[in-house]
């Protein structure tokens, strides 16, 4: 995840919980209007309920890694999908695609990721694995850390591609521990306290006792990105939690 930890932190809950899409309203509209056959096919796979308990969710934990931050200049280099539920994740059923990207990359893109101007060579473009990235996220519900990072560049690249981009519902564990370790509004309230704490990845897992992994490998942080929102569940949630609580 290149980077991305330098972005801004995510707005506040209460505003952007009203601009949260009815998912599966918008997946039948989608169906009905995307162009690209998969694309069709994904989207009438549909998505879970808003009112669906988090213990009935099927979801897959998203990384990509990138060239750089921003989707209009950069490109997609390596994309990792962990499917998951609260119950278990499923690491066995890792998929792990590095494509090809349109431009070059950097020497501080491959310092980061440590992808290969070879590995890419030699690599798809990612038109050609789209169809099975689709039919491993079909159905699920996206857990990513960061969602800015996955929504941005799968959908400028979609567009790119296709001329049309690509929608999906998250839920974005940075979100989650920026609810809880956002900055108090006000001048005193904040001269009063300590900066908020770090929702790095790796920060994020440390306070709940996670251990640390390799960073910037798009397997390793999917399933670091799975762990954490377990993690978070079980300590400020539960099973029962409706969807709509967690999910953007």
């Amino acid at each position: 995840m290149l980077h991305r930890d330098l972005l801004k932190p995510p707005v506040r809950a209460e505003a952007a919980a009203v601009a949260t899409p009815d998912w599966p309203q918008r997946f039948q509209a989608l169906a009905a209007t995307a162009r690209d056959g998969r694309l069709q096919a994904y989207y009438a796979a549909g998505v879970p309920s808003a009112d669906a308990p988090l213990s009935t969710v099927p979801m897959a934990a998203l990384d990509i890694e990138t060239t750089g931050l921003d989707p209009s200049r950069h490109e997609i280099v390596s994309i990792a999908l962990v499917p998951m539920n609260l119950a278990q994740i499923q690491s066995s059923g890792t998929r792990h695609w590095i494509v090809k990207p349109q431009g070059d990359l950097t020497a501080e893109s491959v310092t980061f990721h440590g992808i290969t101007h070879s590995q890419v060579a030699q690599a798809p473009d990612l038109d050609t694995v789209l169809q099975s990235l689709l039919t491993a996220m079909a159905g699920r519900v996206l857990v990513v850390h960061c969602r800015e990072i996955e929504r941005g560049f799968l959908d400028a690249a979609l567009r790119a591609r296709l001329g049309e981009g690509l929608q999906f519902p998250v839920i974005d564990t940075m979100e989650l521990e920026a609810r809880l370790h956002r900055r108090p509004t006000g001048f005193w309230a904040r001269w009063r306290q300590a900066p908020p704490p770090s929702i790095r990845l790796a920060d994020s897992r440390r306070r709940y006792g996670l251990p640390g992994y390799r960073p910037h490998h798009a397997p390793t942080d999917a399933l670091a990105s799975a762990e954490l929102l377990l993690a978070q569940v079980a300590d400020r949630f539960s099973p029962q939690t409706p969807l709509s609580k967690l999910w953007w």
